[in-house]
Order: C-alpha cells, then sequence, then structure tokens
C-alpha cells in the first residue's frame, strides 16, 4: 500500500448538485437526509424529484427542507425561505406528470446533471430497485449514486443530522480500479469532519492489488486479504466490522450497476447493512475528485519546505 503526502487544510467541494427522487415513504425520508446534509455540507444545489399521476400531488408532499433544518438546529423555526439563500444552497422541488417515473427523472438528469444522485432501497424482495427508479436510474444516468437502505446502520442522523461515521469498506480488486473509491472515501471524511476512524481496504482471492492512498488526519487504511465468494466475504466483513459506509469502484460499460443482473454492486447492494456509495470510473464525481485530488497533491508538493532553526 502507497501512502501519498499529506492532505490539503482546503477541501474543494465537487459535489455541487445533488438530486434525489422521492416516493414520499419513510425510506425515502431517511434518504432525503443524507441528500440534504450533503447538498449542506457543499453549499449546492438540491433537486428533489417525484413523478407521479395523482394531480393532488404538489410541493406540500416533499419533506421540509426549513423544518429539517431548524431540527437540526441550523435554522431557526419558522425561518424564511430566503434563509436557506445564506446558507448556501438552492433547493428545487420537482413534481413530473408524466405516466413514467423513470423517464421523467432520467430526463431530467439528461438536461441538469448529477454529481451525485441520493435513492432509497428497501431489502424486503428488493421491491424499491425492482419496481421504482432506483435501478434504472442508476444503471442509465452513469453518475456515482448513494444507496440508503430502509433498515440497517445509519451514519447522518434523521433527528439532528449528526455525523457518525468511522467505519468505511472498500472492496479493491485488479478491475474496476479502486483509486475512485479512496478518493471518494478521502474527500467524503475530510467534508464531513470526521475526526478519526479506519477504512478497511477488503481484497477477496490471492494476489492482492497495490492500491495508493492519501494521508487523512485521524484516519488509517487497513488493508485486508480473505478467500471466498467475493459477496458472501464482502457483506460478512460489513457486518462482522459494523460498517458505517461501504464505497465501491464500478467500471461503468453499461451504466452504473451494468446490465449483469448478478453484478457485484448490485448483489452486495440486495443486502446491505448499511449505505453503499457506487462510484462508476467514467461519471462526473469520480473525475471531478481525480482532478480535486491530484490538484491537492501537487499544491501539497509545492509548498516550500519547513527550514530547521540553525544550530547555535
Amino acid at each position: 500500500m502507497i501512502t501519498t503526502p499529506p492532505d490539503s487544510a482546503e477541501i474543494v467541494p465537487v459535489i455541487r448538485h445533488v438530486v434525489h427522487p422521492s416516493d414520499f415513504s419513510e425510506a425515502s425520508r431517511k434518504a432525503f437526509a443524507y441528500a440534504l446534509k450533503t447538498a449542506l455540507i457543499a453549499k449546492g444545489q438540491l433537486s428533489l424529484i417525484h413523478e407521479t399521476k395523482d394531480e393532488q400531488r404538489d410541493w406540500s408532499d416533499f419533506p421540509g427542507v426549513r423544518e429539517t433544518l431548524a431540527r437540526w438546529g441550523i435554522l431557526p423555526a419558522d425561518s424564511p425561505p430566503d434563509a436557506l439563500e445564506h446558507l448556501g444552497i438552492e433547493v428545487a422541488k420537482i413534481i413530473g406528470s408524466g405516466s413514467d417515473p423513470v423517464a421523467g427523472v432520467l430526463s431530467y438528469l439528461h438536461e441538469h446533471g448529477a454529481d451525485l444522485i441520493v435513492l432509497a432501497t428497501q431489502h424486503h424482495g428488493f421491491d424499491w430497485l425492482r419496481r421504482s427508479v432506483a435501478e434504472p436510474v442508476a444503471r442509465k444516468s452513469g453518475e456515482m449514486t448513494l444507496f440508503v437502505p430502509a433498515t440497517g446502520r445509519s451514519f447522518i442522523s434523521e433527528e439532528d443530522g449528526t455525523v457518525s461515521l468511522r467505519r468505511i469498506l472498500i472492496p479493491v480488486a485488479e478491475s474496476p480500479s479502486s483509486y475512485p473509491a479512496i478518493l471518494a472515501t478521502a474527500r467524503v471524511v475530510r467534508q464531513l469532519k470526521c475526526e478519526r476512524g479506519h477504512v478497511t481496504l477488503l481484497h477477496v482471492g490471492e494476489k492482492e492489488p497495490e492500491v495508493e492512498t492519501p494521508t487523512v488526519t485521524g484516519w488509517g487504511w487497513r488493508p485486508v486479504r480473505k478467500s471466498g465468494n467475493v459477496i458472501d466475504v464482502i457483506l460478512q466483513t460489513a457486518q462482522s466490522e459494523e460498517t458505517d459506509l461501504i464505497v465501491m469502484s464500478t467500471d461503468g460499460r453499461n451504466g452504473f450497476l451494468d446490465a449483469l443482473r448478478g453484478s457485484h454492486s448490485e448483489r452486495v447492494l440486495r443486502q446491505a447493512p448499511c449505505p453503499l456509495l457506487a462510484i462508476p470510473e467514467s461519471s462526473t464525481g469520480a473525475t471531478q475528485m481525480t482532478k480535486a485530488e491530484k490538484k491537492d497533491w501537487y499544491r501539497e508538493r509545492e509548498k516550500p519546505a519547513r527550514r530547521r532553526p540553525a544550530a547555535t
């Protein structure tokens, strides 16, 4: 394992636009907290989308952004709409009236783009991914996607917005490259201001690939090699280590969660005990993170060396 120079004090956000398709369920409200927290930290745009034929639905059915921020202690109660501008975030609530919710969400993404898509998932029968927008949106958008399960561990509190991210799992292999997942992890813990924790770099198989990791103050990178069925080992490790977040790189050959139904990301997602962040190598988020990380690295290298005081 190779470690790069220390992390920069100034971390430039690479997630400017967060998109959260919602069906107004309890699972979606949990995912909404992640989407809002991300947009708040990045001081970016949050787009909440709901597609329905029900003409009675309106924007008030969405979770209240200002009400949530008031509960988190970030805004005073009954704050005016322009209070969000002072926080540096912009919120758009979109209700589509098309008959195909997948087409509606993809159309929005095609026109406006997204750096991160936040989707709720259900473990029971995998219904949310099969019948709603999550699977086809994830497959066809090709963008970085955070899946938040309705049950299991959660590292962002719906009640007060606090972050409790301490244990992260990254499956590593020769292909796809784990580099986007490693960079994403480094920037996530920096921007969420997680003071300490560890990242398990899990390789299942004989030949362990060489990986490069940035230095993140208070965090350690722990390489682990195991044998067995890849999916079983990933899930067992996530359970035994009480992992808060799984981060996986994908090859993006046919968009995220490629056309092979048995892809590792999708199979892990079905039983993941915690949120899963999946990053296609060619996604906007991965590209921006790679550029930003290199910029931080070169900035550190170009800093003048500290001179030792002359001996007396």
